[in-house]
């Protein structure tokens, strides 16, 4: 099988029901030659990552448009990281907008495949989309992925680290950078001076509070990365449950299929035996029948 074949065949597992996933990788496995032990390695997706891959799979436009959200609102943050200045509401408006969509579409593929939709897978759902784009291939998510913290920051506002505030130079300075001003009146100066010190105690104030939504944002991640931690390794740990219940009850199948194969080798020479049994009889009839002759 060459590695286009196989790439595509890739692509068509993380299409797949979950409950064909398993026997599926398994079957291409074989027929993958050399491949066979990469493709064998394969992670079947617990219930969320799929549901999400198969927004790519099957509404890629709605795919496509979160992507580019995320995209430009990151671009964005990293701007501000970096003491530029940048509006994101509208940016992080846009990107919660297609994450609103995305999970619709997630939560309505689910139901039309006949799959529960629970808080955790919920919740599971919305962090992965969160975290997107992501490093696995998309459509091929292998598991539930977690934000890298930049839409932690929206909405917040960052200067950088040289911002000061400026102050209008007084007479004597704006003669030494041969700049010249009418001096101004004490009733004005001491106007300037309140007005300077009200500012200063504003940047104060609006630095204290963003020290404090960070701090807030910093626990507020941390927690949601806990439980979607959590979440996520109920979730695994279920999904590695039903794959096991597949491989026991293959397993199951199997020995039944041998067992009865087993129980026709039996009839079949318990037959023959009588069979022999009958000839045997028939002919140690026939040999004294001619002894008496």
């Amino acid at each position: 099988m060459t590695p286009r074949r196989i790439d595509t065949e890739i692509d068509r597992l993380y299409q797949l029901p979950p409950d064909e996933f398993t026997a599926a990788r398994n079957a291409l496995a074989k027929e993958a030659g050399t491949d066979g032990a990469d493709v064998r390695r394969l992670a079947k997706p617990p219930i969320a990552a799929w549901a999400v891959n198969q927004i790519y799979w099957k509404r890629r436009d709605i795919y496509d448009a979160l992507i580019a959200a995320s995209t430009e609102l990151r671009k964005l943050h990293k701007a501000i990281l970096a003491g530029r200045r940048a509006d994101i509401r509208e940016a992080a408006k846009v990107h919660d907008e297609t994450i609103d969509a995305a999970l619709k579409a997630a939560l309505a593929i689910l139901r039309e495949e006949g799959h529960p939709v629970t808080d955790a897978t919920r919740q599971a759902i919305l962090t992965t989309l969160r975290a997107l784009p992501a490093e696995d291939p998309p459509g091929r998510l292998t598991r539930t992925v977690q934000p890298g913290g930049f839409e932690m920051l929206a909405g917040l506002s960052i200067a950088g680290p040289d911002a000061k505030f400026r102050v209008r130079p007084d007479a004597t300075t704006q003669a030494k950078t041969g700049t010249h001003a009418t001096a101004p009146a004490p009733a004005k100066a001491r106007t300037d001076a309140k007005a300077t010190a009200q500012a200063k105690a504003a940047h104060e104030a609006a630095a204290r509070a963003v020290r404090e939504a960070e701090r807030a944002a910093s626990r507020a991640e941390f927690e949601a990365a806990r439980l979607t931690r959590e979440a996520a390794k109920a979730a695994k740990e279920v999904e590695d449950a039903r794959e096991a219940l597949e491989t026991a009850q293959q397993a199951l199948e199997d020995a039944k299929a041998a067992a009865a194969s087993t129980a026709r080798a039996r009839e079949t020479a318990d037959r023959r035996a009588k069979e022999a049994e009958r000839t045997l009889d028939a002919a140690r009839r026939a040999l004294r029948g001619g002894g008496r002759s």
